[in-house]
């Protein structure tokens, strides 16, 4: 009987011990802040973005894993599942929110909550938008980089006229879903005119769309296209199934990220992905240093990117204008 009660005490000890691990392992992760990232992209298509959101976190003496936790919420390009994933990290308590991408993974931060900081990334002006009350003073609980893109439509249209002066016509392809889809268009409706060039504004909300957007692009005999600024449709695979359909109709064509040019893509125009996503990891970073987002003014980009590449250009049989070659920040050839 001695010998049962010995066993029972040193089961009963052993299981107490066992018990308290998990609880100090979590009391350890309680510890820790965490990070929550919104974003309308797909992961592996924004690996170099996130290193540079760790480097900016880095700054500030956050690094993921040692003193800082980042769950990870991808709407792999559909705005629909916006609303539930930032609900999602809303109830899981999230220090700080990380909004990236476009205006859309913000918005649906900033109706899910009042109270948790939210840091953005967004290419549509986010006082229009409703996500500031002005870009000094953001007000509330939210600020972020300001990265131009979904402005920028009517410059890639001028950039895309030079590169083929004698186009009739030119497609613009826009997601009628994206919030910015009115200020993108206004964007190239504007530019048109003073290029004198004739537009084509063809509307697709899914990667799935896009083959029938260029085959009504080549129907219609436009010269040229103009690929908006969309996080919807610019997953890996739905990047270089645009740049592959440009080459299959031999259609020039203009995208809003160098990453389209490096997989074979004619040209790109657009701001630093990668470094407004560091800004957002050093806003993130102060924030969780004890900075409120209202103190943060919101950044605007200040580098752009203009890439051409040469090998494309060739296939398509097109001299490229000097002019062009000579305020390029990058020539693939």
């Amino acid at each position: 009987m001695a010998i049962d009660i010995g066993r029972r005490q040193f089961l009963s000890a052993l299981s107490g011990a066992a018990a308290t691990w998990p609880l100090a392992v979590r009391a350890q992760q309680s510890t820790m802040p965490v990070i929550g990232l919104l974003s309308m992209g797909v992961s592996d298509a924004y690996v170099a973005n996130v290193a540079a959101l760790r480097r900016g976190l880095n700054e500030f003496g956050f690094v993921e894993g040692q003193n800082v936790a980042i769950e990870y919420r991808w709407a792999e390009g559909d705005y629909a599942r916006l609303a539930e994933l930032a609900a999602d990290l809303v109830r899981r308590r999230v220090a700080v929110i990380v909004a990236t991408v476009s205006s859309a993974p913000a918005l649906a931060a900033k109706a899910a909550t009042t109270t948790i900081p939210i840091v953005f990334t967004t290419g549509g002006d986010p006082v229009q938008q409703g996500l500031v009350v002005g870009l000094n003073r953001p007000g509330g609980n939210i600020t972020g980089v300001f990265n131009l893109t979904n402005v920028l439509e009517g410059k890639r249209l001028g950039l895309l006229r030079e590169m083929v002066p004698a186009a009739p016509l030119i497609a613009v392809l826009l997601n009628p879903t994206n919030p910015s889809f009115e200020a993108q268009l206004k964007d190239v409706q504007a530019a048109a005119p003073v290029a004198s060039q004739k537009l084509e504004i063809l509307r697709a909300s899914e990667e799935s769309e896009v083959d029938a957007i260029f085959a009504t692009a080549a129907k219609l005999g436009a010269r040229a296209i103009v690929v908006g600024a969309d996080p919807a449709v610019f997953s890996i695979n739905g990047r270089r199934h645009l740049v592959a359909l440009a080459a299959r109709y031999a259609i020039p064509a203009i995208f809003q990220s160098r990453e389209s040019v490096m997989d074979g893509g004619l040209m790109s125009y657009g701001p630093s992905f990668v470094e407004a996503w560091r800004q957002a990891g050093i806003y993130a970073g102060q924030i969780l240093k004890g900075a409120k987002p209202t103190e943060l003014p919101v950044q605007q980009s200040t580098k752009f990117e203009f890439l051409i590449n040469l090998k494309t250009a060739k296939a398509l049989g097109l001299t490229v204008p000097s002019g062009l070659l000579s305020i390029a920040d990058e020539v693939i050839e």
